[in-house]
């Protein structure tokens, strides 16, 4: 792509998504592509900590390109959600309550 080149929303809104379903995993605990990267990790008590903030700061990156690029981003959050990316801080309350109670995480 060249410097002036116009990247599409819908591309942005992919790695959006992709980027919510690694966290949602990764709070799951379930397999994601970290994994792969890391397997010597799986051992260690503190990876699964850090396989979440990986993928935190994966979706705030991609957050904050949607932001600075005028796109839409918080039609694929529940409130909650958007405001704990907005926050920007991942503390247990995000760990804790970012299903907002659904089922829906269970599924993927």
């Amino acid at each position: 792509m060249g410097r002036d080149s116009v990247v599409p929303t819908e591309f942005f809104i992919s790695k959006l998504s992709e980027a919510k379903v690694a966290f949602e995993r990764a709070l799951d605990c379930k397999h994601t592509e970290f994994d792969d990267l890391y397997p010597y990790m799986l051992e260690h008590p503190q990876f699964f900590w850090y396989k979440r903030y990986v993928a935190w700061s994966k979706l705030l990156t991609i957050v904050e390109l949607c932001e600075e690029l005028d796109m839409p981003w918080k039609e694929e959050f529940s409130l909650q959600q958007v405001g704990y990316l907005e926050q920007r801080v991942m503390s247990s309350k995000v760990l804790d309550f970012w299903f907002d109670g659904s089922k829906e995480h269970a599924q993927r």
